[in-house]
């Protein structure tokens, strides 16, 4: 049995209606449709002012149950995973629904050969080859705790998160692939533990043939340890709904990472509920989420979200310009991809290159494009519709946050109406409002703007949301429920227009205040990146001794660019026309990069302190894609 997939405009606002009328009638429909071993009596119980929420409370299940049990009498022999190796020529691997779920059991058994209990936290720390998804699942199915650690990530960093987490097992492989690169990843996890005694196994993959260092009684190998299994049974874990099923680090706002918990019931339902209906997805299709496992997008929708639904989900080890920047579009040819989920980082990426890279490249099996991780600018928007959809594939611009488990405001692809920059419309289930600074619902549309605006909070539970922040229930009070009475805040500021549309503006400590007015800053690089001659911008405020804040943007170019005062004219200009004088930029410094991440998230604390002058407190620039940029843009400060 499956949900009632929304197939209208109409219905999905029938539908969003009886989510909002009748919540507990409306997710106790979903959630039968899923595998209990024990079925629940209460959907959902709820408390915003001392946070505490529980849904199906009393159930119990097993989420890889889910995932691959259920499926095996009807799906046994079909696709479930397919790797694509970071080398074009090194061969891909499939795993059909009964293969993925023999390997798991196979490593389940490793686990408790190990000791691992159910509980226990498991940090794995890997690249992205098949062996990650059947560490995460086999950790979910003895009901060990999984905390993937992205792995691009410094020692420090792995140690942080392995401290707080209290994890004493890892799991991680000797290097991994990245473009032309070996990264290494034992000798960072070696350094990691230095400061972790406590940690009493670390399993070990053989992937890029490097050498490592193996201490004894401590580290061992995953392939010696699963030869060792040989054909294992191991039953699901029986788990209550509300038990832990991962906990995934998010930066916090004082530099300590937040250790957010999703748990098993209520993520296993919004995860697989939201994959269907956002993206439609339809029968032995293949689905391709670029993003990585070690964060929310890769947890959501390459490993939960698509095999709770029996999908075809495809990962991908490499770069999108690996070996040239056509890798993608030689993916979707060569697995002939039906979904393609990035994010916009990536695509403006590949704005660059031009479009020759599509010559030759047959991209016909596309039926739906996703954006993901910020919000999209209309130049790339419609570069990525024109020539990766050819103007015939909806593109779901799908907002959502690793607290929030899957996605919250989002267009249902070619089911309700998409329109370039905004998220358009609140999936069934959310009850989005938006409030000015002392709470108080901002409702009135602007009649010259014609949105209303504000910070954009949740005034009701649903299945996917966060439970607490791992070992400091208060810090997740104080982050997200403390700001607004009665209200989980989402950090973030938002434009509705008269139809409930939204279009999210960035977080509000990127809102700057120029002489009384507030201005967003993604809606400033917004209007940056219309310019014909822009690649990407990035703007933060700095200290200004009339207008309070002034506007610094960091601009890459185009390389025909060579005036480049008269292009810092012509986009004052843009912004000018776009925005209102009033969001012109006071200072504009051409660069031939931005500080990102290696999942490719801009920097904006470090642009922000360079922006104001202080460049001795930088941070830590060593896990950075690329540190050399900071030190160019440092160098020739405006």
């Amino acid at each position: 049995m499956k949900f009632h997939r929304i197939n209208s405009l109409e219905d999905y606002k029938a539908q969003y209606q009886r989510s909002v009328e009748n919540p507990e009638a409306f997710w106790d429909d979903i959630a039968k449709t899923f595998t209990w071993q024990k079925p629940y009596t209460k959907v959902l119980q709820w408390d915003f002012q001392h946070p505490s929420i529980q849904w199906f409370a009393d159930g119990e299940l097993n989420i890889t149950e889910n995932c691959l049990d259920r499926h095996l009498p009807h799906k046994a022999n079909q696709t479930a995973l397919v790797f694509e190796p970071n080398d074009p020529s090194q061969k891909v691997r499939t795993y059909t629904y009964a293969e993925l779920h023999q390997e798991v059991m196979n490593f389940s058994q490793v686990l408790l050969n190990q000791g691992v209990l159910k509980g226990d936290r498991v940090c794995i720390y890997m690249g992205m080859v098949p062996e990650l998804t059947i560490a995460v699942l086999a950790c979910a199915r003895i009901g060990a705790i999984h905390s993937v650690i992205f792995g691009g990530f410094s020692a420090q960093s792995i140690t942080d998160r392995i401290i707080d987490a209290q994890a004493e097992f890892v799991i991680t492989q000797d290097a991994a692939y990245r473009g032309n690169k070996i990264i290494p990843l034992k000798p960072v996890i070696d350094d990691a533990l230095l400061k972790c005694d406590f940690v009493q196994k670390v399993i070990v993959l053989t992937h890029a043939k490097e050498p490592v260092n193996m201490l004894k009684g401590r580290d061992i190998w995953w392939e010696e340890e699963m030869e060792l299994v040989g054909k294992a049974n191991v039953p699901p874990a029986i788990m209550n709904a509300e038990d832990p099923l991962f906990i995934l680090y998010t930066s916090g706002s004082t530099g300590k990472p937040k250790g957010v918990v999703h748990t098993c019931g209520g993520y296993m339902v919004w995860a697989n509920y939201t994959f269907e209906q956002v993206f439609q997805y339809q029968e032995n299709e293949l689905h391709f989420c670029t993003a990585d496992i070690g964060w929310i997008t890769g947890h959501s929708y390459i490993v939960y979200g698509p095999l709770l639904a029996g999908a075809k989900t495809l990962m991908f080890e490499g770069i999108p310009t690996y070996p040239d920047a056509g890798r993608f579009w030689d993916i979707v040819e060569k697995h002939n991809v039906n979904i393609l989920y990035t994010a916009p980082t990536a695509i403006r990426s590949l704005m660059t290159f031009g479009t020759g890279v599509f010559e030759g490249r047959d991209l016909s099996s596309l039926r739906v494009l996703g954006t993901v991780g910020e919000p999209i600018n209309e130049e790339a928007w419609n570069w990525y519709d024109e020539n990766v959809g050819k103007k015939n594939c909806p593109i779901v611009d799908t907002w959502w946050q690793t607290e929030t488990g899957g996605v919250m405001i989002s267009n249902l692809a070619g089911i309700t109406p998409s329109r370039p920059a905004w998220a358009t419309l609140p999936l069934p289930g959310i009850q989005p409002l938006l409030v000015d600074e002392k709470g108080i619902e901002n409702t009135e549309i602007n009649a010259e703007t014609g949105f209303v605006h504000g910070n954009l909070c949740i005034k009701f539970p649903w299945p996917g949301m966060l439970r607490t922040t791992y070992g400091d229930h208060h810090r997740c009070y104080t982050n997200y429920f403390a700001t607004y009475e009665n209200l989980y805040f989402t950090g973030d500021g938002a434009y509705r227009d008269s139809e409930g549309n939204y279009r999210i503006t960035g977080r509000v400590d990127d809102v700057l205040n120029v002489s009384g007015h507030r201005i967003g800053t993604a809606e400033v690089e917004n209007a940056i990146n219309m310019h014909v001659g822009v690649v990407e911008s990035a703007v933060v405020g700095y200290p200004h001794d009339i207008k309070g804040q002034g506007i610094y943007a960091f601009v890459i170019c185009t390389d025909h660019t060579h005036d480049k005062d008269l292009i810092k004219r012509d986009i004052n200009e843009t912004i000018s026309r776009l925005i209102g004088p009033i969001a012109k930029a006071d200072k504009i410094q051409i660069v031939s990069g931005l500080p990102k991440t290696r999942s490719g998230k801009i920097m904006r604390r470090i642009l922000r302190k360079i922006a104001e002058g202080e460049l001795q407190s930088l941070g830590d620039t060593s896990t950075l894609l690329d540190p050399g940029v900071v030190e160019e843009i440092v160098k020739f400060r405006v």
